[in-house]
């Protein structure tokens, strides 16, 4: 079985892939001041939760836009599985063309979606990865990522909104709106928050669709931890996919242990 994690600013998602089909997953804090020896404690429990034996998981993939965090996610899974993890890169070489001018730069969940894209729906993409902060991958059908935009995230903004002011609800922030017109506090917060989000997704997909370089329409894949809850008010997407980046690391490291 195959252990794949994504390390972000806010969340860490990890699932068990046993054959290429995803078996568990689970969405985590990323707790940057974790030691390996609790990073390891942490994933044998997961593991040992769904019933499958350490012994089972002989592979690991991951990627990282958390640098300091990535090196103890190595030595757990290490000492955890006694399997040195595969970490994807901008150096790593797979089936993917990074034509940005900054190839170095690119974060490496980008990458990974990236290669999800291209060989999963094999057509021109653009991957919408709401997160920390909400990147626009485009992604050609041959797999080049050739540029995006990224934006603060929504929970991002909601923090930033609700640390500059006084007596907001946070917790009702991402709560489904009924209507665009509030009525109270907390309701001005929901329709404010959640189409503004959805409405500035819809916007800027439109506007890279406007530029898009080739003649065929690109198709809009949400994911992230976000996606499924803006899935209803995103008129843009084509198809909303939480895991897409797993999925992406395990067709990478499929492809890197064959080489």
């Amino acid at each position: 079985m195959l252990l794949t994690i994504d390390i972000g600013n806010t969340e860490t998602t990890a699932g068990v892939f046993d054959g290429g089909v995803l078996r568990a997953h689970w969405r985590l804090t990323t707790a940057v001041a974790q030691t390996a020896d609790e990073v390891r404690i942490l994933l044998l429990q997961l593991v040992a939760a769904e019933g499958i034996a350490r012994e089972s998981v002989t592979g690991v993939a991951l990627c990282s836009v958390v640098p300091p965090k990535t090196q103890h996610v190595v030595d757990a899974c290490d000492v955890a599985f006694g399997v040195t993890p595969i970490v994807i890169g901008p150096e790593s070489r797979l089936p993917i063309t990074l034509d940005v001018d900054e190839p170095s730069t690119v974060g490496a969940d980008r990458i990974v979606n990236t290669l999800a894209a291209s060989q999963i729906y094999k057509r021109d993409c653009i991957i919408v990865d709401m997160g920390t902060a909400t990147t626009f991958d485009c992604v050609s059908g041959s797999g080049s990522f050739f540029g995006g935009i990224i934006q603060p995230g929504v929970q991002t903004s909601v923090t930033a909104l609700f640390a500059k002011t006084a007596m907001l609800p946070i917790s009702t922030a991402l709560a489904t709106p009924a209507r665009a017109i509030g009525t109270n506090t907390a309701d001005c917060i929901r329709a404010g928050v959640v189409f503004g989000a959805a409405d500035s997704i819809d916007g800027l997909i439109g506007r890279i669709k406007a530029e898009w370089p080739h003649p065929t329409v690109p198709y809009v894949v949400g994911t992230g931890g976000l996606a499924e809850t803006f899935r209803a008010f995103c008129s843009s997407f084509d198809e909303v996919d939480p895991v897409l980046t797993l999925k992406g690391l395990e067709l990478a490291h499929r492809i890197l242990s064959n080489n």
